[in-house]
């Protein structure tokens, strides 16, 4: 009902990203060497590579189709939250400071604010898109026909509340294994988690749709089953560790998710004609202008998000009512399976 599975190339590359993203999570948080390996030489190389093919104006494949500003945004966003993240679990420098330890909020609040503004951009372009005749169709810097609407304003909303569902700042921990393999956030249960990932897939679905196959479903699936598996405690670390690995490489090999044998259009384009994102690209105006999208799925996951948000943050509000507490400044969930798995893993 989501998307358009015809082939099996394409359940093959979502095994394939799912796997990868998995593997090198456990890579870069069981070993300093790892974290330094992806998160520092790997970034330099891809960075200089990022400057030269900008100075040089060479039309390659992030050139092409991953050059806008949200893509560089959301890596180098990630990035710093992996970095900060194992100041905090290595306890060096300034993640051994107590007020550091609000720097995982302020990075993934930092993170969801770069989509809120995405998902408005898009509402904006799609109201002027409409004015115009074009039913909602307008064409992203990154060759991309997307279509702007109400939803993008209701998820835009849900992405604001979730902010507010980030309880426990303070409550952020390094694991007691030999290898600090973590950083611990107990307070982060699966209330947030589901929030999270249902506003976030319908960030990806309507403003990355030909993207959303990776990047919204196996990207998001990721961390939450490490963190339900075998590593409670330790969702926002797995889900910055996956997204920058996803970022840096989908940065630098778009081609992998818009052509042919791995590309995974939404249903919104089901009455375009288009079999892969890559031959969307090249759709003119005029051709945009004469499909009607279906936009149905886009608008049923944007209220569930908003609904699952609402829930959440009301649960909240319950709870630190109840317990006198000041959810943001305390731990509210303690008592909770999911935050005494944790805490079990904690290092006291």
């Amino acid at each position: 009902m989501l998307f358009q599975i015809n082939s099996m190339w394409q359940i093959l590359g979502w095994v394939l990203v799912f796997a990868g993203l998995v593997i090198l999570n456990e890579v870069e948080r069981r070993t300093k060497f790892g974290a330094i390996l992806l998160f520092g030489v790997v970034l330099g190389i891809a960075t200089i590579y990022f400057i030269v093919i900008h100075v040089a104006n060479i039309d390659c494949q992030t050139m092409q189709y991953m050059d806008g500003w949200f893509h560089y945004a959301k890596l180098y966003a990630a990035v710093a939250g992996c970095i900060g993240f194992c100041l905090l679990k290595y306890k060096k420098g300034i993640g051994a400071t107590h007020g550091f330890k609000c720097f995982p909020f302020i990075i993934v609040t930092i993170n969801i604010l770069i989509a809120v503004g995405s998902d408005f951009e898009s509402a904006i372009k799609g109201a002027q898109s409409v004015a115009n005749g074009m039913n909602g169709w307008w064409y992203s810097n990154e060759k991309v026909w997307l279509c702007g609407g109400w939803w993008n304003w209701v998820n835009g909303i849900a992405g604001i509340l979730n902010i507010f569902c980030m309880t426990g700042w303070w409550g952020i921990y390094a694991s007691s294994d030999k290898n600090k393999q973590d950083m611990l956030w107990p307070d982060m249960t699966i209330w947030f988690i589901v929030a999270y990932d249902l506003w976030n897939f319908q960030y990806t679905y309507a403003n990355l749709p030909t993207h959303t196959w990776y990047c919204g479903v196996a990207l998001l699936l990721a961390p939450t089953f490490a963190n339900a598996l075998w590593n409670k405690g330790g969702w926002i670390q797995n889900r910055a560790n996956t997204l920058y690995t996803w970022c840096m490489f989908a940065q630098i090999f778009p081609l992998f998710q818009i052509s042919e044998k791995f590309s995974v259009l939404p249903v919104l384009y089901s009455n375009s004609g288009a079999s892969y994102a890559l031959e969307l690209c090249d759709y003119t105006a005029e051709q945009m202008a004469s499909i009607i999208p279906n936009t149905t799925a886009q608008g049923t996951v944007s209220i569930l998000a908003l609904v699952a948000n609402v829930v959440c943050l009301s649960v909240i509000i319950k709870r630190s009512i109840e317990q006198k507490k000041n959810p943001y400044k305390n731990e509210i969930w303690t008592g909770t399976r999911d935050f005494e798995e944790a805490m079990a893993r904690a290092e006291r």
